[in-house]
């Protein structure tokens, strides 16, 4: 089953495309960027989802507190908002 994982603290110069490449190895199966709606310009987080819960562990082990593009990443298990 696919999981989730939040991505903080995120360059605002980084597109979906980089996400989908730092996230290559643990199975990227859709990208969100989260942009203003007014402007369009990135606000810093994105979400990612990851073709298991195996992977999206292994992906906030390894990416978490990691350098990418200057800025230190936040990696977490993305909290579910339903109810």
């Amino acid at each position: 089953m696919s999981q989730k994982v939040y991505i903080g603290n995120l360059a605002f110069e980084a597109e979906r495309i980089d996400l989908l490449d730092l996230f290559a190895q643990y199975d990227p199966q859709e990208v969100f960027l989260g942009r203003d709606k007014f402007t369009g310009k990135s606000r810093g987080f994105a979400f990612v989802t990851l073709g298991s819960e195996e992977m999206a562990l292994k992906a906030v082990d390894d990416l978490n507190e990691k350098d990418f593009a200057g800025r230190t990443l936040k990696v977490a298990i993305a909290e579910d908002r339903t109810g």
